[in-house]
């Protein structure tokens, strides 16, 4: 199929566009704090593999969105938090059960829901960064699937933040998911740690008595600290799933140490050719 050289050009993105996306997807996992200044912005471009006049336009378009503000004679510092492109417009997850349900038709809810300002337990005082016997909004119910209890779960959220009572009994009733409500909050949620275990559960225990278990059953166990920005920790939670009951999906991110090169219509040397410079030569970088 033929094309016109200006159709073929309009297709592909271009460098400034690549250079916003890969400066959008570094900002994205909380490697800074709202506030915290940038590296210079000849090391951005470096980094890039872009001009700083590419880079310039970029910054402009990052700007112009509250994501960055650039300052006379001082530099450029982190605005609002950024999200990935690759989530759209916000972060979803990490992602809640409640959005995975919903995209595979399962009807959630909640029973025995329990939330009080109480004492936190010691696992979740260390993860938070509590004081021994600190008290915090402690959270405890029993997750349901199309009628059929599914899950145990604990939350703790972090005394600094303040929940909506008695809406966040409402909501979690519904089968939504504290995660939910952080994000509706404003609360910039960025990343999680989880970790994964199998866990044996007798049904004489209270949890497998919630769940309905009969016998020794082996069971999932999520244990997640949810961060806002950099290193902010927001929330704990503890849950454990019965087998089969709900599909469990745990979202992982690479933090790199440095933006993605930009490689948009043939690469960083294609600024040099467009702008009628000769290129240069240079050894590989491997």
């Amino acid at each position: 199929m033929s094309t016109t050289a200006g159709e073929g050009q309009a297709a592909r993105p271009s460098l400034v566009d690549g250079a916003e996306r890969a400066l959008r997807n570094w900002l994205a996992p909380g490697r800074y704090r709202q506030g915290d200044r940038l590296p210079p912005e000849h090391e951005v471009a470096a980094m890039l593999g872009v001009s700083r006049g590419t880079l310039r336009s970029a910054l402009q378009r990052l700007e112009e969105s509250g994501e960055i503000v650039r300052r006379q004679g001082s530099g450029t510092f982190v605005g609002r938090m950024a999200v990935p492109t690759a989530f759209g417009e916000r972060l979803e997850r990490l992602e809640p059960y409640s959005s995975v349900a919903r995209r595979r038709g399962v009807s959630l809810a909640a029973i025995d829901v329990s939330t009080q300002r109480t004492t936190v337990r010691p696992e979740a005082c260390e993860a938070l960064g509590l004081e021994p016997d600190a008290e915090a909004t402690v959270i405890g119910r029993t997750l349901v699937a199309d009628g059929t209890p599914v899950a145990v779960m604990y939350d703790v959220v972090h005394p600094s933040i303040e929940l909506p009572e008695p809406r966040l009994q409402r909501d979690l009733r519904r089968g939504r998911m504290v995660l939910d409500v952080l994000i509706e909050l404003g609360v910039p949620i960025t990343f999680a740690r989880t970790r994964v275990e199998p866990r044996l559960l007798s049904g004489r225990e209270r949890p497998g008595k919630q769940l309905q278990i009969r016998g020794t059953t082996a069971c999932l166990e999520l244990e997640e600290l949810i961060f806002a920005g950099r290193d902010d920790r927001v929330a704990y939670s503890r849950d454990l799933f019965a087998p089969g009951g709900i599909e469990v999906m745990v979202m992982r991110s690479l933090d790199s140490p440095a933006p993605a090169r930009v490689a948009a219509d043939g690469g960083p040397g294609a600024e040099r050719r467009r702008a009628g410079r000769p290129r240069q030569s240079r050894g590989a970088t491997g």
